[in-house]
């Protein structure tokens, strides 16, 4: 029904049908997006023009947050793991205890960095310790 040629009220031109090409590409034009970004978007928010445009307007707004960690994308998690030279594992681990930012995350990592490295001195002087009480 979102395309029906005999009803031609505001309900159908509030709607994005998928099915129709002319369709696709008068709405990729207006939204400013590739037919296949369309789709996708079509098919995680629905059919709604005013949902799909919002969330195009989220889409860019999150792209322009260059501070902001996705750990949904795979090409970001690789990336922000060598910056801070962790596992994706632990960055994934620290974007959860503290949130997206990078700069926290930064900070939350470099934290853990120092508290291991404290924890494995202590642990060489212990070695080196007992070895000089049996010696």
């Amino acid at each position: 029904m979102a395309d029906s040629k005999k009803k031609r009220g505001a309900g159908d031109r509030a709607r994005i049908a998928l099915g129709e090409a002319y369709e696709v590409a008068y709405w990729s034009k207006k939204f400013k997006v590739t037919p296949a970004e369309l789709k996708s978007a079509v098919n995680k928010v629905g059919h709604s023009a005013k949902k799909v445009e919002a969330y195009f307007k989220e889409q860019k707004h999150l792209a322009a947050d260059r501070a902001r960690i996705a750990v949904n994308e795979p090409y970001e998690v690789r990336y922000w793991s060598k910056k801070f030279k962790v596992t994706p594992a632990k960055l994934k681990a620290a974007v959860a205890a503290v949130g997206h930012s990078s700069k926290k995350v930064a900070a939350y990592v470099a934290k853990k960095k120092t508290a291991s490295k404290k924890v494995a001195t202590k642990k060489v002087a212990k070695k080196k310790a007992t070895k000089k009480k049996a010696a």
